[in-house]
């Protein structure tokens, strides 16, 4: 890490090792902000648009209904980012075919993990506030048997990290977190900021939290996951969202050297007003996005209630499709308790009314997809091209 980089007293401190390199230390939060016009507008597009997502989310008759896929679909994203392949398609047909979760497919493992993870956070929240400890929690059960399990599950790295290319040091890397020995006193003054309240807006606060969260780099692996994933649970804990609705992976990933870049210059120049416009945007697009996707979810399924107004078994499998559009007769049979037979004749039903097809071509151990549902699920947001920061100009 190149030392003279890190221009700004006020983002953090370089210090030197005892081997010799360089590593960043954040300055604990809050920095000086300036709300200049933009980002006051920003701030209220954001909000308004958090606002009326959390608005549909009171509107789901099941919190499993709609949510469920939304979930799987931000686990696909943020997954993605780290370099698993995985498709929303793959993990939701994994699914359909081991519900118990047996698959030994490792992205696929890698997904349901984050998937185990969302859902234990968004659960814990009842009894625990997000705390180092709820962090730690949130991580064992991220890498819990699949890559990077050998970086202690649950545990504060006891080594250094750092974050660059494939063949980078700490001496050639860009960025160098907290040495161990520095690593607990930057957690501690995270959490504070954490607990803090009514000092700020709730999404600045957010966007500060995750921002220096990155910065620390407190595990050896799943820094990043764990850090999107406190997005959603931050503003579930601060009573923005009832359910996790809001997922930012979908923006990150379509605009991911802006948000590497962003974070590397908030330490480097303090820059802190580039990277919550950054965040801010991101919000803005992805709720309304959200809401239109739900609304369009809700839409689809008022109207199959409709259309099969009466059939008791059919409009139970069809909340199920809502879960997870790919359906086998076993999986009908357990969702309807019932006989194999009936749960086959409740999926003929809704094949003949085209609402599902075939997609496995056997005889037996058949599989059936609502291709409708997960067109909804899976279409790609339309996220805007941002404006690239300003230039960093050498000696500023």
């Amino acid at each position: 890490m190149i030392a003279e980089n890190f221009k700004c007293p006020d983002a953090g401190r370089v210090v030197k090792t005892h081997t010799g390199y360089s590593a960043f230390i954040p300055a604990p939060l809050p920095p000086k902000l300036e709300y200049d016009n933009g980002l006051v507008l920003l701030l209220s597009q954001a909000d308004t648009a958090l606002s009326e997502l959390a608005g549909v989310g009171r509107l789901l008759p099941n919190p499993h209904l709609l949510i469920s896929p939304l979930a799987r679909r931000e686990a696909v994203l943020s997954s993605r980012i780290e370099g698993t392949r995985a498709t929303l398609s793959d993990v939701l047909l994994d699914e359909a075919a081991a519900p118990r979760g047996e698959s030994r497919e490792t992205d696929l493992l890698e997904v349901r993990n984050y998937i185990m993870a969302m859902e234990y956070g968004t659960a814990r929240l009842a009894e625990l506030p997000l705390s180092l400890r709820l962090v730690c929690e949130l991580h064992a059960k991220l890498m819990d048997g699949v890559r990077g399990n050998h970086a202690t599950p649950g545990e504060f790295r006891r080594s250094q990290n750092w974050i660059g290319p494939a063949g980078s040091s700490p001496e050639s890397a860009p960025y160098v977190p907290p040495p161990p020995e520095e690593l607990m006193a930057c957690l501690g003054q995270w959490e504070l900021f954490l607990h803090e309240r009514d000092h700020m807006p709730v999404l600045i606060q957010c966007a500060l939290m995750h921002e220096q969260f990155e910065a620390i780099h407190p595990f050896l692996d799943g820094n990043g996951r764990i850090g999107r994933l406190l997005i959603t649970l931050f503003l579930m804990e601060r009573g923005r969202m009832r359910q996790p609705l809001l997922y930012l992976s979908d923006f990150i990933e379509a605009h991911r050297q802006d948000y590497y870049d962003l974070l590397q210059r908030v330490r480097t120049h303090g820059d802190w007003n580039a990277w919550l416009r950054f965040f801010l945007t991101g919000v803005a697009e992805i709720a309304r996005d959200a809401s239109r996707r739900a609304t369009r979810l809700l839409e689809l399924r008022e109207q199959y209630r409709v259309q099969f107004a009466g059939k008791a078994n059919v409009g139970t499998v069809l909340d199920q499709l809502f879960v997870n559009p790919f359906i086998t007769a076993a999986m009908a049979a357990e969702t309807l308790k019932s006989s194999t037979p009936t749960a086959s004749r409740t999926l003929g039903i809704l094949e003949t009314a085209g609402v599902l097809r075939e997609i496995s071509g056997r005889k037996w151990g058949r599989t059936w997809l609502a291709g409708t549902i997960l067109d909804v699920i899976q279409e790609t947001p339309t996220c805007p091209i941002l404006f690239n920061p300003a230039p960093v100009i050498p000696g500023r």
